[in-house]
């Protein structure tokens, strides 16, 4: 059986942890960020787990993850 390749679209935003929960990255902390708040702001440098709906998905693009 050939090698699956992986998408390295997805390696750049998804990192797994050691216990194996998919980690990312929010969207909006780019740039515009004056007109955010500073609630906002802080939330957005934080990483996030990956929704369970999604999941499956990610981990079909990333097989040796």
């Amino acid at each position: 059986m050939p090698k699956l390749k992986t998408n390295r679209a997805a390696a750049k935003r998804f990192k797994r942890t050691k216990s194996g929960i998919l980690r990312r990255f929010k969207e909006g902390a780019r740039h515009l960020m004056n007109s955010k708040s500073s609630k906002q702001r802080r939330s957005l440098r934080k990483a996030t787990a990956v929704s369970d709906s999604e999941k499956k998905r990610i981990k079909a693009m990333l097989p040796y993850s």
